[in-house]
């Protein structure tokens, strides 16, 4: 899900269909919405996070069929720019924080985010 939010967060494409490969319901809303946003004011996000997620929890544990994942992810080198200027849009440094995760299975059998939040810089 983070690799195609980094590809469309290059161009804001907030209506990128990489974006539903590996996102659903609440976390695809998430992610189209923000980059409406950064679309809306003229910015654009380069670099990429660095991710080191695992696995928290599975539900049933004998039948899986929700995980939750969680990860100290890094934005130290994943920041917003405008896009005119290519001027970084703010003096907000990126840095650590804990994101949380729930993927579920789908009726095809394939795995995706439905819900995430990302908490503020210094959170993990």
């Amino acid at each position: 899900m983070w690799r195609d939010f980094v590809v469309a967060g290059r161009t804001s494409d907030w209506q990128s269909p990489a974006l539903g490969n590996h996102a659903t319901g609440i976390a695809l809303q998430t992610l189209s919405r923000g980059l409406y946003s950064d679309h809306y004011k003229g910015l654009v996000t380069k670099g990429e996070p660095v991710l080191s997620p695992s696995v928290t929890s599975v539900e049933p544990a004998n039948a899986p069929a929700k995980v939750v994942v969680t990860d100290c992810g890094d934005s130290t080198n994943w920041l917003k720019y405008r896009k005119d200027t290519g001027e970084l849009a703010d003096n907000e440094p990126g840095g650590r924080q804990l994101i949380n995760a729930i993927v579920e299975k789908q009726l095809d059998g394939s795995w995706k985010v439905s819900d995430f939040g990302v908490h503020e810089v210094g959170s993990c």
